[in-house]
């Protein structure tokens, strides 16, 4: 119940002689920030990001795809959308998210089971999650590197150089 000093209030006072008041929130900035958190909220942060990608995708392909009913005009003129630069690029984005999202879910289907996890420790600041061995991490680095083998393969055959 005793008074406060300016010390304890986390406050900071600035050149212009202005009182800012710092309450630990940094925002969007501070909750984007994918340094603070490590590969496994990278990883979170990436599967989420390539389910809500994949499912827009998915409803403008079932979208393209009816556009058969409407003729073999509608069809083709659907079909032009894909078939430019712009188009074959972001095939190439959907199948490295497809591939990414069906690794990193196969390893979390992995996680969930306890396949690959390491003992639990006792949490200790700064809260380093021991769970998360080199197994996972090795699982993350896995879904990484086959994204980007399929962006390229299927870039390979988009643009005509793959055999």
């Amino acid at each position: 119940m005793g008074l406060k000093s300016e010390d304890d209030n986390n406050s900071e006072i600035n050149p212009s002689n202005e009182i800012r008041v710092d309450n630990g929130r940094e925002g969007l900035k501070g909750w984007l920030n994918p340094t603070r958190y490590g590969w496994e909220r990278v990883s979170y942060w990436l599967q989420r990001l390539t389910g809500v990608g994949l499912l827009i995708y998915f409803v403008g392909h079932v979208y393209e795809t009816s556009s058969l009913t409407n003729g073999i005009n509608a069809w083709n003129s659907m079909l032009e959308l894909t078939q430019t630069t712009g188009g074959h690029i972001f095939l190439m984005l959907v199948i490295g998210a497809s591939t990414f999202h069906t690794v990193n879910g196969i390893r979390l289907i992995f996680t969930e089971s306890g396949i690959g996890l390491g003992k639990p420790g006792r949490p200790d600041y700064p809260y380093d999650a021991t769970s998360l061995n080199y197994k996972q991490k090795s699982g993350i680095w896995v879904a990484l590197i086959l994204a980007g083998i399929a962006m390229l393969y299927g870039g390979m055959v988009m643009f005509g150089d793959a055999g």
